[in-house]
C-alpha cells in the first residue's frame, strides 16, 4: 500500500504554535500508512527585530519548507499564531510565494486543516481560520473542519480552551500561558483526524 504524505506546516515566533503542531504531528503519525512531516515556515523578520521582540531560538529539529515542497504532500494541516484575526506575515508570504503552483492548480483537491493561537478571546479564533480558507480555496484544496467530532471536548465549560469547529486552538495571553492538556488532546486529535481523511481520499 502507498504512503500517505501529511505534511504539518507551521509558523510559531513564541512556541506555542510549536507546541500543538508536535500534537497535531504526533496525532496525524499514528494512522497507519500515514508519514506525517513537521516543516516550519520560513521566517521574515531579522535577527535584530527578533531579539527586540524577545522571541526564543527557534527549534533545531525542524526544517524550513519551499513552496515547491507542498507538491510531494497528499494532505496539509497549517498552523499559526493570529495576527488581527488572520494568518501573520510569514505565513502569507508563503502562500503568496505559491503563485506558479496555484497556475498549475496542482493542489486543488488535496485536504488541509487549520490550527491556531490568539492572545485572547477577541483575538480571531475562528476569524483566524474563516481568513485563511481564502488561500486554500485559491488553489482548490478541501478545507477539512473539526465540527464536532471531537465530542465533549468540544463543549467544555468549565475551564478556558481555544479552538472550535473550525480547528484546534490555543490562548497564549500575554505569551505566559501554554496550551492545556486538553487543547493539545484536541490538536492530536485534529491531526489523526485530517490524516485519515486524507488516506481516504488518496486510496
Amino acid at each position: 500500500m502507498a504512503t500517505t504524505k501529511v505534511y504539518v506546516v507551521y509558523y510559531s515566533l513564541y512556541g506555542h504554535v510549536d507546541t500543538m503542531a508536535r500534537e497535531v504531528h504526533r496525532g496525524a503519525a499514528t494512522v497507519e500508512g500515514v508519514e506525517a512531516t513537521l516543516w516550519r515556515v520560513p521566517e521574515t523578520l531579522s535577527d535584530v527585530i527578533l531579539q527586540k521582540m524577545k522571541a526564543p531560538p527557534k527549534p533545531d529539529d525542524v526544517q524550513d519548507i519551499m513552496p515547491e515542497q507542498l507538491l510531494e504532500a497528499d494532505g496539509f494541516l497549517f498552523g499559526f499564531p493570529s495576527r488581527f484575526g488572520m494568518m501573520p506575515s510569514q505565513l502569507k508570504a508563503f502562500f503568496d510565494a505559491t503563485s506558479g503552483i496555484w497556475a498549475s492548480q496542482a493542489l486543488a483537491g488535496k485536504p488541509a486543516g487549520i490550527f491556531w493561537s490568539t492572545g485572547f478571546y477577541g483575538g480571531g479564533q475562528e476569524l483566524s481560520a474563516l481568513t485563511t480558507i481564502t488561500q486554500l480555496a485559491h488553489h482548490g484544496m478541501i478545507f477539512v473542519p473539526l465540527g464536532y467530532t471531537f465530542g465533549s471536548g468540544m463543549f467544555e465549560m468549565e475551564e478556558v480552551k481555544g479552538g472550535s469547529p473550525y480547528g484546534a486552538g490555543t490562548f497564549a495571553a500575554d505569551g505566559s500561558r501554554q496550551p492545556t492538556k486538553l487543547e493539545l488532546q484536541q490538536a492530536f486529535y485534529q491531526g489523526k483526524y485530517v490524516a485519515e481523511i486524507t488516506k481516504k481520499l488518496k486510496s
